[in-house]
Parts: structure tokens; sequence; C-alpha cells
């Protein structure tokens, strides 16, 4: 049976009240479930039971280390549907001190940012599949800095995004 698509993820977090204000304000997600030393969250438009699970392991909690001194996560990516919501989930983040990075995929439009534990997650649109082309396809080989601006004039801020290069 092939795997559909990544239904959750459950992340280890110091203090959970603290991170589920993090998510709430930043991206929008709100709690479903909740007791002491847990928390699972839904994004907006989400048909998952949740999207985000966080379990508390206290404030004694060394920081991450994977990818500099051991293998583990580099992020969890979040997809929205217009380069609008791009745009405000960008101006959010910057607000919050929390974006980190801002690339162009050529297929995919990301936004990279941290957590209160420094856990990186991104948030990203796709050039719809009707809209690829061969020069946007091999423009994957290459990574760029993002020019939001640029790609809203380009596909235009409610263009929905998705499936992309996954069709």
């Amino acid at each position: 049976m092939p795997v559909q698509r990544l239904n959750h993820a459950v992340l280890y977090v110091r203090d959970v009240s603290r991170s589920v204000a993090f998510y709430q304000e930043a991206l929008g997600f709100r709690v479903v479930q909740a007791f002491p030393g847990a928390a699972f969250l839904q994004a907006e438009g989400s048909s998952n039971d949740h999207d985000l699970g966080l379990f508390q392991i206290g404030a004694q909690a060394g920081p991450s280390s994977a990818g500099r001194a051991t293998v583990g996560l580099y992020h969890l990516a979040w997809e929205v549907d217009t380069l609008a919501e791009l745009d405000r989930i960008a101006t959010r983040l910057t607000e919050m001190n929390a974006l980190v990075g801002a690339s162009d995929h050529s297929t995919t439009k990301a936004l990279y940012a941290k957590d209160p534990d420094g856990l990186e997650f991104e948030v990203s649109w796709l050039v719809p599949a009707g809209l690829l082309t061969d020069e946007i396809l091999d423009g994957r080989a290459q990574i760029k800095p993002l020019d939001l601006a640029k790609e809203l004039e380009r596909y235009g801020a409610e263009t929905r995004g998705g499936i992309g290069v996954s069709v």
C-alpha cells in the first residue's frame, strides 16, 4: 500500500503552552485536544484529526543537535494554497522574529522559520501542475533566493497552488 501523504507530526518541546501560542499566532493552528504536558493542533482547513502534536519535556532540555552532531529531522513543511497566504505568513513570521530564510526552488516557493525551541519548519506554495513548464522543472537544479513580489506578479496572489510536480 503506497503512502498517500503525511498525516501529522509530533514534536518534543520545552514548554507546551509557549509552543501552542507560537503555532497559533504564526500559522493559525487551533487546539483540538490538550492535557497536561501535551497538545494536539489542527491547521485551518485541515481534515486531519490533528496536524501537530506537542509533548512537553521541560525547560532543562538541550537544543536539538540534529544535522550538526546527530542524525534527526531537519524540518517539517506545510503547504499554503495561495501566494497571498505565503506573503501574509512571511509578514507574520518576520514580525515574530521567526523567519530565517526564503528560497525559490522553482516549482516550490518556500519560507523557513524556527519555533521557540529552535525547531525549523517550512511553509511553501507549489506551482500548480497546469503552469509547470520545462524551464520551471529544469530550474529545480538551482536554489535561488525567493523574490515574493516577483512571484506574486508572475502567478497572481490568488492562484491556487498545490499538487505541482507530484502529478
